[in-house]
């Protein structure tokens, strides 16, 4: 927490988040032109914001591109802001508004958070129905076969699952690939949305980059900007400290 602090204590820092908020996935060229800066001068400023979380990178071919990562802002909210003004304050703006995207072969959001766990573990924790139930309010069930069918099931006795799709890849414990829809859409390929889970270790903790694609509309994008950063704190929290956090209704990502 004190790195995100220190690089938000930053005014150009600062401005380089409001960039990749208005137009996320930009490249440092991109970024330097938007803000009148020598790219040396740039690129140190995104290491500190990398080191701090705030941002991740992705690379397509030869481009290097450039996202905000609203993780620790969702956890600086969480511990500073909900508690005291949970009503009029639910979450920061930055988290509130979508990024604008004008490339469609770029991933629409890209989250990024450090958990003190083993990769195997993470990995259950996405995959096992019983403990996706305890931090998400819903069970992600299949049997994690590539081609297989996957659902993410309500657990209030009801059987009903809100979101549906098929395993595209299954590496434990690094990488599992999904593709999703809503039940009424699942025919329907065009109006499938995909999510990515790359596990990785990080010296002593684990690096789980969550990469969701192929959104279809703003209805999508405004669950994923919201649903994610509570989804992946919940997760960390689970894992951390045997208990997840208060779970809210809207924890459905792109539904």
């Amino acid at each position: 927490m004190d790195k995100v602090f220190k690089a938000l204590a930053d005014e150009t820092r600062r401005r380089l988040l409001d960039r990749l908020h208005e137009h996320n996935g930009q490249t440092l060229g991109e970024l330097c032109a938007r803000i009148d800066m020598r790219r040396q001068s740039v690129t140190q400023h995104l290491a500190v914001l990398e080191a701090a979380n705030l941002v991740s990178t992705v690379r397509r071919g030869r481009e290097k591109l450039h996202y905000l990562n609203p993780v620790p802002l969702h956890e600086i909210q969480e511990r500073w802001i909900d508690k005291f003004e949970r009503p009029r304050l639910r979450a920061l703006g930055a988290l509130k508004r979508r990024a604008e995207e004008t490339m469609t072969d770029k991933p629409t959001f890209v989250y990024v958070i450090y958990i003190e766990s083993t990769p195997e573990k993470v990995w259950d924790a996405l995959t096992d129905a019983d403990l996706t139930a305890a931090y998400w309010g819903h069970s992600n069930v299949s049997d994690w076969k590539p081609g297989s069918r996957w659902e993410h099931v309500r657990t209030d006795g009801s059987g009903i699952a809100d979101v549906v799709g098929s395993v595209v890849e299954a590496e434990r414990p690094t990488r599992l690939v999904t593709t999703w829809a809503a039940p009424e859409n699942e025919d329907q390929e065009d109006r499938h949305s995909r999510v990515t889970f790359d596990i990785q270790p990080h010296g002593d903790i684990v690096r789980l980059t969550v990469t969701h694609e192929d959104l279809n509309n703003e209805g999508e994008l405004a669950d994923v900007s919201g649903g994610w950063p509570a989804v992946l704190s919940n997760l960390k929290s689970l894992i951390e400290t045997g208990s997840p956090l208060p779970q809210e209704p809207w924890l459905v990502p792109g539904r």
